[in-house]
């Protein structure tokens, strides 16, 4: 019997050599082994078709596949667990005051506040919903309503066309096209700007009657015009081009212009009142006409802080003339 092979006597081993593989499981060896079965014994992500499920399903829905325990945990629930809080942010715009007000009412918090600048050409409300609160908690301001104040195209006529020059003819054409946006003066304007223009008021129907005039008069020489007691001024037109003495036009000073300069959607249209002048210029035998609206931007930031007290009022928030610090 070779020293390689191993002896029996009554069933028992009498001797043995070593095995060569005895110490192999040793050391680097089993820690491999080790690994390997806490690698196969490790979690592990698959991710399911979801094609005829339903509809609005991802394609493939992910899972984790626990192969200790040999169960399938759903990962989507943790997935939506660790989604941050959805920031409100944005800017709405809208049309009208009232639905200014009401979608302020709709998103407004107990920090949100609101903004006015009412300086022309470009008048406009801000509400910003996140804005930093009373107890100086810090906000990012990104969240806001604006009212941007749509003019209307009969007031934007008027102001395009203040204190512009047009001829005899035009200048009729345009009274007489815009003679729904003529107003009588009120007492109180008579009393005020006739005494401090040293001219009178003309009611609708007399600017009317001008205008006709003035289309009777298209071409005529115009020989001299002058100032009188009554606050008239008498222009004399020589329709024949001679010497005769020509026929006379009394043009009042002033008149009132009642527009409404902001669309007002389902609300009732509110108009402004301004003091126009009629102004006129003779040269070469000819004439120009224009007018000029007075003080027109103080008439319109009135009607916008009025805005801007009721927008106070209805929504019962802070108001503020200017621009928030922080952009949009």
């Amino acid at each position: 019997m070779s020293e390689t092979e191993t002896k029996y006597v009554a069933g028992e081993i009498l001797s043995a050599p070593p095995l060569a593989f005895a110490g192999a499981i040793e050391g680097p060896a089993v820690e491999k082994i080790a690994e390997l079965a806490r690698e196969a014994s490790k979690p592990e992500i698959l991710f399911i078709p979801s094609q005829g499920l339903g509809r609005g399903l991802p394609e493939k829905v992910p899972v984790l596949w626990d192969r200790h325990a040999q169960v399938v945990i759903p990962l989507v629930s943790h997935v939506l667990a660790a989604r941050p809080p959805l920031e409100r942010s944005g800017t709405a715009t809208v049309t009208t005051l009232a639905s200014f007000i009401d979608l302020v009412n709709r998103h407004k918090d107990e920090g949100s506040v609101v903004f006015s600048k009412s300086e022309w050409p470009k008048p406009k409300l801000t509400a910003v919903i996140d804005y930093h609160d009373t107890k100086n908690t810090a906000r990012l301001g990104k969240h806001r309503i604006v009212y941007p104040f749509p003019v209307t195209d009969e007031f934007n006529t008027w102001i395009e066309g203040d204190n512009k020059p047009m001829d005899q003819v035009k200048f009729a054409a345009f009274i007489e096209e815009h003679a729904g946006e003529l107003a009588s003066p009120f007492d109180g304007e008579k009393i005020e700007f006739e005494a401090r223009f040293k001219t009178r008021f003309a009611d609708p129907n007399e600017l009317i009657d001008l205008s006709h005039s003035l289309e009777v008069f298209e071409g005529a020489q115009v020989k001299q015009g002058v100032r009188l007691q009554t606050g008239e001024r008498q222009v004399i037109f020589n329709t024949e081009h001679t010497n005769a003495a020509g026929e006379k036009l009394d043009i009042p000073g002033l008149f009132i212009v009642s527009v409404a300069p902001f669309l007002a959607g389902d609300s009732p249209v509110e108009p402004v009142r301004i003091i126009a002048r009629i102004r006129y210029r003779i040269a070469g035998g000819g004439i120009s006409w224009s007018y000029q609206l007075y003080r027109w931007q103080d008439v319109l930031r009135e009607r916008i802080q009025l805005d801007l007290s009721r927008v106070g009022k209805d929504t019962a928030l802070p108001v503020f003339e200017g621009e928030p610090e922080m952009a949009a």
